[in-house]
């Protein structure tokens, strides 16, 4: 601790009696000195993806939350802070009387493990109740100072539904993220459904989107109970399309935020940074 850039001899690590202290150690170590190398926390996040990732999953999302402190530093508000916790955080998503629900996966776990957490528990585990039971705990622009007072408890819940304040909120952190890394300025607008027939790019924020994008664009047949898998659907415009590849220069690249099988959304808030189409520097 004293020396965190010390150089650490094999054969120090191989003295170690526990196998998995070893296992860690190396782990760690090869961590640290991917950060020392690259000389910034923005600079390791972009290195991590551009091969086969061989840091544990914590580790990125907890270089994502860092950036995402600075990025938005002075922010007040609590929405977007919220809505930027998707970025690093799991979450388990809803849908209660046509509102599309997302509350922090390691919360609602703990809750069906027996720790309660007030209505979020009701709302999301069990799925009973209405949501003006539970207004306290969705996040909205009229109580969103609510937020600031239990940030580290991870228990307030947002809607993604067309038209909610989050939804919003969250376009913004998007657009930011962005600018953070690239110095581009783009524009992000939620949307209902994308009309556009032959659409020019789209960038999956998960897994799942990305699978279903891509057998859109190809013209493939989805079933009616994976579409229904995607949250959020959004437009993205480049203000100076001249930083586009010339292909598709100022046309709109569309996204998506799609949940799982198990409800699950697993943002990968690095497609945002590799996938978009932008000219060779």
């Amino acid at each position: 601790m004293d020396e965190p850039r010390r150089a650490v001899a094999q054969a120090e690590i191989d003295a170690l009696e526990d196998e998995d202290a070893r296992h860690n150690y190396r782990m760690l170590l090869r961590f640290r000195d991917r950060l020392l190398q690259a000389g910034s926390v923005e600079g390791c996040y972009m290195g991590l993806f551009r091969g086969a990732v061989d840091v544990p999953p914590l580790f990125v999302d907890q270089l994502a939350h860092v950036i995402l402190r600075n990025v938005l530093e002075g922010c007040d508000d609590a929405l977007r802070v919220r809505a930027a916790e998707l970025f690093f955080r799991e979450q388990k998503a809803t849908l209660q009387e046509g509102h599309l629900l997302l509350a922090d996966l390691e919360t609602v776990e703990m809750h069906a493990a027996g720790n309660r957490y007030g209505g979020i528990g009701q709302l999301i585990v069990e799925a009973q109740g209405a949501i003006g039971k539970v207004d306290l705990d969705v996040l909205d622009r009229a109580n969103a100072a609510l937020y600031w007072e239990r940030e580290s408890r991870h228990d307030t819940v947002v809607s993604l539904t067309y038209g909610r304040a989050a939804l919003d909120a969250l376009c913004r952190v998007i657009e930011a993220w962005i600018a953070h890394f690239h110095t581009i300025e783009v524009k992000v607008q939620p949307l209902r459904r994308i009309e556009e027939a032959r659409w020019a790019w789209h960038v999956g924020l998960d897994a799942e989107s990305t699978d279903i994008l891509n057998a859109l664009w190809a013209g493939e047949a989805v079933e009616a109970g994976r579409m229904r898998n995607i949250v959020a659907l959004f437009a993205l415009q480049f203000a100076d399309p001249a930083v586009m590849r010339d292909s598709v220069a100022g046309r709109t690249v569309y996204l998506a935020l799609s949940m799982d099988a198990a409800q699950v959304v697993r943002m990968k808030p690095q497609n945002l940074l590799h996938n978009l189409p932008l000219r060779e520097a």
